[in-house]
C-alpha cells in the first residue's frame, strides 16, 4: 500500500499533476479539489482533515507548520505526517523523492512528524587529509 498525499494550495499544482502522471497508482490530492479542504482553509483545519482521512500533507510552509503541528499534538491528536518541500530541488528530483517515499515507507512511518525533502540523499561526510 502506498501513502496518500495532500498538496497545500501554495504548492505549484504542477507537482500534483506530474506526480499523478508519473505514478498514477499514488493517491494525490490538492487543496481545493473535490473532497478536500477548500482553498483558504486554515492550517489547523487542514491538519484535522489529514488526521481524519490519512493523508500526508505536502507543503512548503516551513515557518508556521511546526507550530501548528505542535499545537495539534498538544491536543493529543495525531497526523500521518508532513513533508516540507525543498526549494532547491528540481521538480523531477522532488517527484522522485515523493514516489520513493510513497512506495518504500511504512504506513505510520511519518506519523506526528515533519520531514524535510530530500530524504533519500546520502549524508555527506568529510575525510581528513
Amino acid at each position: 500500500m502506498s501513502l496518500k498525499y495532500l498538496f497545500d494550495e501554495n504548492v505549484d499544482p504542477e507537482y500534483a499533476h506530474q506526480l499523478r502522471r508519473r505514478s498514477p497508482e499514488l493517491v494525490v490530492r490538492m487543496i481545493g479539489e473535490p473532497s478536500t479542504p477548500t482553498k483558504g482553509t486554515l492550517d489547523p483545519e487542514i491538519l484535522d482533515w489529514c488526521e481524519r482521512t490519512g493523508f500526508i500533507l505536502v507543503t512548503n510552509n516551513r515557518r508556521s507548520m511546526p507550530v501548528h503541528l505542535a499545537d495539534h499534538l498538544a491536543q493529543n491528536r495525531h497526523i500521518p505526517g508532513i513533508l516540507i518541500l525543498n526549494p532547491n530541488l528540481s521538480l523531477g528530483k522532488t517527484l522522485d523523492e515523493l514516489i520513493t517515499i510513497g512506495f518504500a515507507s511504512f504506513e505510520d512511518e511519518y506519523q506526528d512528524r515533519i520531514e524535510y525533502l530530500p530524504l533519500t540523499e546520502p549524508i555527506p561526510y568529510f575525510t581528513r587529509t
